[in-house]
């Protein structure tokens, strides 16, 4: 048994690649990467920022699928190993019969979590500028949407995969109209999925690689140490924006509050394909699996904003190096 340990299932099938000898990272890329490339699909001009769950035998996955018109729709698909994937050429449709938020306008950077007896999606919803969507699924056929979480401006909405004090709980990170030149993570909660409230702040940006905005990454992990929270980073380069990825500990039972955070980022956008794409120099974390027999994490994230990539860490390796790494 590790020194630290993730509070959840076993997953004995989840996707791995063991640390390679001459790696000194806490994090290694998949010697398959990308996993998915951007022509996957016949009408696809790239698939990227998209999220995976535990689904039957498998996996289930919603994916970021930017068309050959560059309009962003999200697609499901379905794996038996994680890595290779079988991606619905039809974008979701979604049921819905609220007046107003049941008009599409676009979605992208989705995020998936199961809570109680369902998954749930949430995404950049298009609605007079970016909100939070949410919507529910049994069987990633069949989509419900529900009310928008918030007003317009808003990213990177990502839910607990459980309740906090009986009410779901979810982050996110309030901006403008444009590429947003701030971006602090706040945290929320709700009794219903309709009214959010309880609003904190959570962490703001600081120091070189997530100096300009940050934003929460896969569903938070529930660990013996506190809420594992990946998260990216954004520095303003000469030459444009470059997204790292960090992690954090937050508290169990008040997740506003940071135990550690780490000051050197995990990932960096290094390889060809996270360097050079549609928009260079991006690593951008949107989903990680865990194993909590092995304390195992396989990370999916976004590489330059044109293809999927995935990544391995141990439990142990990555709360040791962000309690070593932190300043408060």
């Amino acid at each position: 048994m590790g020194k630290y340990k993730i509070i959840g299932e076993s997953l004995k099938n989840i996707p791995w690649e063991e640390k390679p000898a001459d790696c000194k990272e806490v994090i290694w890329r998949s010697n398959m990467n990308p996993i998915i490339k951007r022509d996957h699909l016949p009408t696809s001009n790239s698939i990227f920022n998209s999220a995976v769950v535990p689904f039957e035998d498998g996996f289930a996955g919603v994916f970021r699928c930017d068309d050959k018109r560059r309009e962003m729709r999200i697609h499901a698909g379905f794996s038996k190993d994680g890595v290779n994937w079988d991606i619905n050429e039809e974008p979701i449709k979604f049921n819905c019969d609220i007046e107003q938020v049941k008009e599409f306008e676009y979605a992208y950077d989705p995020r998936v979590v199961w809570i109680e007896d369902r998954y749930y999606v949430t995404w950049c919803n298009g609605f007079y500028g970016p909100t939070i969507g949410i919507a529910y699924t049994y069987d990633f056929k069949e989509f419900h949407q529900l009310e928008n979480a918030f007003l317009p401006f808003n990213r990177n909405g990502v839910l607990f995969p459980k309740k906090i004090d009986g009410n779901f709980a979810m982050l996110s990170r309030p901006s403008d109209t444009g590429h947003t030149p701030f971006g602090d993570i706040f945290y929320s909660e709700s009794n219903d999925l309709k009214f959010w409230g309880r609003h904190r702040h959570v962490m703001a940006p600081r120091g070189w690689w997530q100096s300009t905005k940050i934003g929460a990454g896969p569903v938070p992990i529930e660990t013996s140490e506190g809420w594992l929270l990946i998260y990216h980073g954004v520095l303003t380069s000469c030459n444009g924006y470059v997204y790292h990825f960090g992690a954090a500990l937050l508290d169990l039972e008040k997740p506003w509050k940071v135990i550690a955070r780490t000051e050197p980022y995990l990932l960096a956008p290094r390889e060809l394909y996270e360097c050079v794409g549609d928009v260079p120099n991006v690593v951008f974390p949107c989903a990680a699996l865990t194993d909590s027999e092995t304390g195992r994490i396989a990370i999916y994230y976004g590489g330059a904003d044109t293809v999927t990539c995935l990544a391995y860490t141990q439990i142990d390796e990555l709360v040791e190096f962000i309690k070593s790494n932190s300043k408060l």
